[in-house]
């Protein structure tokens, strides 16, 4: 130990020295400051604030103060007066406030983007900055008469000869290097947070000479921006708008208003729409996906910023309670829970989503590209949209919960699940939503079992393997099957099927589940005995025909008998799953209408009041419609919340309640071999004034 402090002295003796001999500013950190931004401003690398702030490798927070070396305060020092003197003659500043953008602040005092940052050359290679004070020139002045002011600072900036390089798409640590004619550990040692990876958009901190670029007159280039298509004398530059871009992107990109967006560009009035090309500030590199930059563990607690009426909540949803029975009919009698809150303490949630930071900041494929190709990564923002909106309106109700957000960085066979496990992360939740892959959730569930810890399966339809505090929150095929023909045999129907040849599993699937039904012949060619069919249709009952096929012959030939079947008995044509041929211009929806078309589905389409609200908050908050995922997110993430806010244990809500979300019905049931799947099915048909309808 002795030896330990020994050395700690010797060390803090030798720095001592040092900054005698060599003097230091110190500077207090503000909110969202990095140290390369700090880097930037003082004119020094990241590595030098490193040497000197060992602690700071780890993270800096606000207010914390940094050590920053000499040649920094002279810098500082001679642009500080260069301020000053451009002050005393326009006698004008503006300090930047959170959420303004160079555009905003041009117009608001009238003068040009050449001559705002020819009045401050930080703006050049700083960029904007929170808590910046900048001199504005006065309307009118030249441009020249500033720049000339500012040369000195500028030369001095050039002297030191280090260089910033933006990351592109496709670099790497290799092929910078060798552009400036440097080394890969010469790069790391100046960038230390580049060591692990290289994100897409990463200001590199480069000693050098810079390549040669084209350059205007009145640019202060000690920025290389290899990306840059505009010149960098102009203002503005055109963009052309991308698959899935909306307001909201548009506007975090270039880092403006939505209102300045439209100002410039007319056209978006009537809506952000793909391929438009648009006006937009120039000098702006595209920032890294915010889930990308977020912790890989969000944590929020729902009720302690609850600020808005409950009737205003962003979540209109309908809780249904089932009447306590042994068995589980096709519609159980239902109550509004959403006033029946028993008392609880307060809970916790976690949502396990596959964002997969790690393996995004490691590939050099940029963003837009990758969410036009990622499927699987849409799918996962649409769902943590969705998720977000719910514990959105879990705060406006101001429900006990805690809610905790993990990466569960998962492949079909294997995520992080035991390495949170391991730190205590999910063992003391009240409920568990994740993993997508249902393998994964299969191992988290086996995992969690000793702790009585219910896992919710969000997205999967395979049938699980009997876990006892697994729940299946998608009905299966079967179970979505097994909905409908429970539907007809409750209204004493005579079922008939009409089965493609090639529709093997469909006719497996009824003649061992589903007894009683009747199949209609085939002819030798395969197509369908009219004769036959019309010979089983039974005048005194409500014939249901169940149609399988995707041969539009046989889809035209069907529908046509039974439109003459209707002259003397009721049909009513039926279909287990969704199928294409129906969709297309050969078969004519009215006729299908007639037929009342009807189908099982494991969502529905609701105009009721709760949902349309849903709808439009999702809208404004996002900027598009919420699709199947964004919906699902919210349906799942608000009905495990609500639950347990019931008095009970999630395992003891599922035996009692069934509850109805914008979507989603989720009517649980336990299954004898054990765990738990949803049997929550809408029966829906066309009715005769063209609308879709859930069947009683």
């Amino acid at each position: 130990m002795k030896y330990y402090l020994a050395l700690l002295s010797l060390v803090f003796f030798i720095n001592t020295s040092a900054f005698s001999q060599e003097k230091v500013v110190k500077y207090k950190v503000s909110a969202g400051e990095t140290i390369n931004q700090i880097a930037e401003k003082f004119k020094v690398t990241p590595y030098d604030i490193y040497s000197l702030n060992p602690d700071a490798r780890t993270g800096i927070s606000p207010n914390s103060v940094l050590l920053i070396p000499t040649k920094a305060g002279k810098a500082v020092a001679k642009a500080e007066s260069v301020s000053k003197n451009v002050v005393s003659e326009n006698g004008k500043t503006h300090e930047v406030q959170p959420k303004e953008t160079l555009f905003g602040i041009e117009k608001k005092y009238g003068v040009s983007d050449e001559a705002l940052k020819a009045a401050n050359p930080f703006l050049i290679t700083n960029g904007l900055q929170i808590g910046q004070t900048l001199v504005i020139p006065s309307k009118g002045s030249a441009a020249k008469s500033v720049t000339a002011k500012t040369e000195k600072p500028a030369k001095s900036s050039a002297a030191e000869k280090y260089v910033y390089h933006d990351v592109v798409a496709k670099e790497t640590k290799y092929s910078i290097a060798k552009q400036y004619k440097t080394t890969v550990e010469d790069l790391e040692k100046r960038n230390p947070e580049i060591v692990t990876s290289l994100p897409v958009g990463y200001r590199l901190t480069i000693k050098g000479t810079a390549p040669k670029t084209e350059t205007s007159a009145s640019a202060v280039t000690t920025v290389a921006k290899p990306s840059e298509t505009a010149k960098k004398g102009t203002t503005y530059m055109d963009y052309q708008v991308k698959p899935k871009e909306t307001f909201y992107s548009l506007t975090h990109t270039f880092h403006i208003t939505q209102e300045e967006l439209t100002e410039l560009n007319p056209s978006l009035s009537e809506g952000v729409k793909e391929g438009m090309v648009l006006k937009v500030p120039s000098g702006y590199v595209a920032p890294v996906p915010i889930i990308a930059q977020q912790q890989p563990v969000i944590e929020k607690s729902v009720e302690k910023t609850a600020d808005k009426p409950v009737e205003n909540t962003g979540g209109g949803i309908r809780i249904l309670e089932k009447v306590k029975s042994e068995e589980v009919s096709v519609n159980p009698e239902v109550v509004e829970l959403t006033k029946k809150r028993g008392q609880t303490e307060r809970q916790k949630v976690v949502l396990l989503l596959p964002f997969n930071i790690a393996k995004m900041q490691n590939d050099t494929t940029s963003t837009a590209t990758r969410l036009k190709k990622d499927k699987f990564l849409n799918m996962t923002l649409d769902f943590y949209s969705g998720a977000m909106m719910a514990i959105d309106s879990a705060k406006v109700l101001k429900l006990p919960i805690d809610v905790a957000i993990y990466d569960s960085q998962e492949t079909k066979n294997t995520s992080n699940i035991s390495s949170l496990i391991s730190q205590n992360k999910l063992q003391n939740a009240n409920a568990v939503i994740g993993p997508f892959y249902q393998s994964n959730a299969e191992a988290t569930a086996n995992s969690l079992r000793l702790y009585n810890v219910p896992v919710i399966s969000p997205l999967s339809k395979d049938t699980a393997n009997p876990i006892d505090n697994l729940y299946q929150s998608i009905p299966t095929n079967d179970v979505v099957r097994n909905a409908i023909f429970d539907y007809m045999r409750n209204k004493n129907g005579n079922i008939v099927a009409v089965v493609d040849k090639k529709k093997e599993s469909v006719i497996n699937y009824i003649k061992q589940n589903q007894k009683g039904v009747v199949f209609a012949a085939l002819s030798e060619t395969g197509g369908l005995d009219v004769a036959n069919l019309k010979s089983l249709l039974l005048p005194n009952r409500l014939n249901y025909v169940v149609m399988e096929t995707a041969n539009t012959a046989m889809i035209k030939t069907t529908i046509k008998a039974l439109i003459d079947a209707q002259k003397t008995c009721q049909v009513q044509l039926v279909i287990l799953e969704p199928n294409s041929t129906l969709d297309t211009d050969e078969i004519n929806f009215e006729n299908l209408v007639k037929l009342n078309l009807m189908y099982p589905s494991v969502t529905r389409e609701s105009d009721e009041q709760p949902v349309l609200i849903f709808e439009k908050e999702y809208r404004l908050k996002n900027k598009v419609n919420p699709n199947s995922y964004a919906t699902r997110g919210f349906d799942v993430t608000f009905d495990t919340m609500m639950r347990l806010v019931q008095g009970k244990t999630y395992q003891e809500t599922t035996d009692l309640i069934t509850t109805e979300q914008v979507d989603n019905k989720f009517q649980y049931y336990k299954k004898d071999d054990g765990g738990h799947a949803n049997k929550g099915v809408y029966i829906l048909y066309y009715d005769s004034d063209l609308t879709l309808k859930v069947a009683n």
